[in-house]
């Protein structure tokens, strides 16, 4: 729909699904986190990680901003420069479907491809629509049609499909921004339990909230590691990244030394977080029981805890998919495929993954402006 709004041509937009725009629809709670304050390079992943650049350079969070301004869309800021609308997401669907009509494109829903090929130096598509078949042609063809995450919402593989059979090569795709599982549920009775951590390894560190669940881990933090994590690796979680815990428990033992270790601890930390961990660290006794020594490993244990994801709920809870069409066959200006001019990938079809926090959406604002562009030039 943003690549439709600046096409200046006639376009039309074809989506297989009974209403447009529906993961916009479900994302922040309904709301839609729709972009970063802080949207930049660095908060993308990609074989390639300059692809990105030049249309994000085009099309910033404060172009989007001032669009959804001109629209009268009210909005606010949660944290970390994630802007939500005060409203509904609906408010973004809307306004993407006013801009697309405004520049004489088409929508049809409820429509799927049944055929393509390219011949005369054009695209012809077979469409099932409604039950009726439908052909047509079409100069340029923009694959915008995302990745795998998410299926039940009929997500698909259609993009990377057709990549390949026009000679696109495609890098690993993996699900991302996705809870990790453990195959012991050994979380299973801490499920609920959140509070604010530090998830690391060699590649990337985020601090943000951890959220138990039933079957592992999830919350912010975790959704943001799993884009840098694969299978075998361990992370590295800090439960208490804000406080010098050996030095709050050293005081704490002068003045409440008959207290149970456990509950001193429960004044910084969950206590069902506590009592879970209590065997596994050996948390026994009283505070004044407790000796420099003996806190200090029990406190570089809570701040250094290694874990091992047994694997992620996969493509069914992922909100983006990493990887994609690979941008070594696309011009970064245009979002066009070198090798087969009149056909552009954009948004999460291509081999650009952001960050939890608005900026996959702002990536898809960007890439499509800057395929809608290039495509005007042409009409």
């Amino acid at each position: 729909m943003m690549c439709a709004a600046h096409t200046g041509g006639r376009t039309l937009v074809i989506d297989h699904a009974k209403a447009p725009g529906e993961k916009i629809r479900i994302s922040g709670g309904g709301r839609c986190n729709f972009t970063n304050l802080y949207a930049e390079p660095a908060n993308y992943l990609s074989q390639n990680p300059h692809f990105c650049k030049s249309a994000m350079a085009r099309y910033t969070q404060w172009d989007f901003i001032d669009l959804i301004g001109r629209h009268g869309i009210a909005w606010h800021e949660k944290t970390l420069g994630q802007l939500f609308c005060d409203g509904s997401a609906r408010q973004i669907v809307s306004m993407l479907i006013e801009e697309l009509q405004k520049a004489g494109a088409d929508l049809w829903l409820n429509t799927s491809l049944s055929g393509l090929r390219h011949a005369d130096g054009q695209f012809h598509l077979e469409l099932d629509r409604e039950g009726q078949r439908v052909s047509l042609a079409c100069a340029n063809l923009v694959l915008a049609s995302g990745g795998k995450s998410i299926p039940k919402m009929g997500a698909t593989g259609l993009a990377y499909d057709i990549a390949r059979q026009f000679g696109l090569r495609l890098t690993e795709t993996r699900p991302a921004l996705v809870p990790f599982t453990f195959s012991d549920e050994r979380f299973k009775p801490m499920a609920g339990v959140s509070l604010p951590a530090r998830l690391s390894n060699d590649r990337a560190s985020f601090d943000e909230a951890l959220l138990f669940t039933h079957r592992g881990l999830s919350g912010p933090a975790v959704l943001q590691m799993s884009s840098y994590w694969r299978e075998g690796e361990e992370i590295r979680v800090n439960l208490v990244p804000d406080i010098s815990l050996f030095e709050l428990l050293r005081d704490q033992r002068q003045t409440s030394g008959a207290k149970a270790l456990t509950t001193e601890l429960a004044r910084h930390l969950p206590s069902r977080l506590v009592d879970h961990l209590a065997p596994e660290l050996g948390i026994t006794g009283n505070l004044a029981d407790q000796s420099d020594t003996a806190l200090r490993q029990i406190t570089d244990r809570l701040s250094d805890w290694s874990l091992t994801p047994s694997g992620t709920e996969g493509y069914r809870t992922a909100e983006v998919t990493l990887g994609g069409i690979d941008t070594d066959g696309l011009s970064s200006k245009t979002m066009e495929a070198a090798s087969f001019p009149g056909l552009f990938a954009i948004g999460e079809a291509v081999d650009v993954t952001g960050w939890l926090g608005g900026y996959n959406f702002q990536w898809a604002w960007a890439s499509g402006h800057a395929a809608g562009q290039a495509i005007a030039q042409r009409v």
